[in-house]
């Protein structure tokens, strides 16, 4: 990976940004320019690598100096200005869930569907999953290959990190000053559990929800019937997952725990009799792994069904920041950025 590139990132400054740039970092992956952009930062400083830069305005950039854009900065950003990039012949990485829906945009986590990667004709527009989706299907995609899984149904309990730097504001002011004013979270969050992530839709799921649905199929496979309720919690960092899914075959947690040890990415923390279970507190800060624990296979009413818990960093790890640059690293693999 040797190949020196010119990277534009969209939302430097942010909460995501940030980490993404502390990955570059630590990976040592090599960068020739570095264009960091954003629109209210602008003229604000960062270090990458030991050096200052200033933070660009995105609207005026000259998008055909980046090899790669990375844009982490929502969907109304992304969908402004990432296309236009494409158009000058940069490839995108959108965190967004803007273009994740579209047929012709390809949905990538790399250790499930990377290869998608190596067809690539020419400069394009790739999404990165929903950070729920993210850790789940990195999870979940050995043990479907190994068992075929028909039905999903999960619960998730998500970080306020995941909403970003004002959410995280809102829960510390809460806490520790005593103000219960509700500005992001229609209530409050501190010492209070919220059933609601993202808006509802007429089908009374939320759109957080149905992204889980969505994403699941278009990465995983269409033909998993998937259920999801989504529930914000009073955690700082680290999404927690409950999941519950039928296979077609028959599966010992033997089997699981041996599968899910092999598999890369993941770290299995299953001792019941020892109280080793992954938590967001100790497994999700600044980590790249996913963690799953309290693995449990049982036969209902003649059906295969196993339960599992999954933690994972949904900033800095799979949810997000990780995830991407991984998804850069595939495309300097597959030589798309020379």
């Amino acid at each position: 990976m040797s190949k020196s590139i010119n990277l534009a990132l969209v939302g430097a400054s942010g909460v995501v940004g940030s980490k993404i740039i502390s990955i570059f970092e630590k990976k040592n992956i090599a960068i020739n320019n570095f264009y960091p952009l954003g629109s209210s930062s602008v003229g604000n400083k960062i270090i990458f690598n030991g050096r200052k830069y200033q933070i660009e305005e995105l609207a005026t950039f000259d998008s055909s100096l980046a090899d790669v854009a990375i844009f982490s900065a929502g969907s109304k950003v992304a969908k402004q200005y990432a296309e236009s990039f494409v158009d000058k012949g940069t490839y995108v990485i959108d965190l967004s869930s803007e273009f994740r829906y579209k047929d012709e945009v390809p949905l990538v986590i790399p250790e499930i569907n990377g290869n998608i990667l190596s067809e690539l004709n020419g400069p394009t527009l790739i999404a990165n999953p929903n950070c729920s989706v993210s850790q789940l299907l990195v999870a979940l995609e050995p043990i479907h290959r190994n068992f075929k899984v028909d039905i999903l149904n999960i619960a998730t309990y998500q970080a306020v990190s995941g909403t970003g730097k004002e959410a995280v504001e809102e829960l510390t002011n809460q806490i520790k000053y005593d103000k219960y004013d509700v500005n992001v979270y229609p209530k409050q969050i501190a010492f209070n559990v919220i059933p609601q992530c993202d808006i509802f839709l007429e089908n009374d799921f939320t759109k957080e929800e149905m992204k889980v649905a969505w994403e699941t199929k278009k990465i995983l496979d269409p033909s998993i019937e998937v259920q999801a309720t989504c529930v914000r919690v009073p955690v700082i960092n680290g999404h927690s997952e409950a999941v519950f899914f039928r296979t077609e075959k028959k599966a010992s947690k033997l089997e699981i725990l041996k599968l899910l040890e092999s598999s890369v990415g993941i770290k299995v923390l299953d001792n019941p009799a020892l109280l080793e279970y992954p938590t967001p507190l100790e497994n999700a800060n600044d980590t790249e792994d996913v963690y799953v624990g309290r693995v449990r296979c049982q036969s209902l009413k003649d059906e295969n069904w196993i339960s599992m818990w999954i933690v994972a960093d949904n900033v800095y790890g799979k949810g997000a920041a990780l995830n991407t640059v991984q998804i850069l690293q595939n495309l300097i693999e597959y030589n798309k950025l020379c």
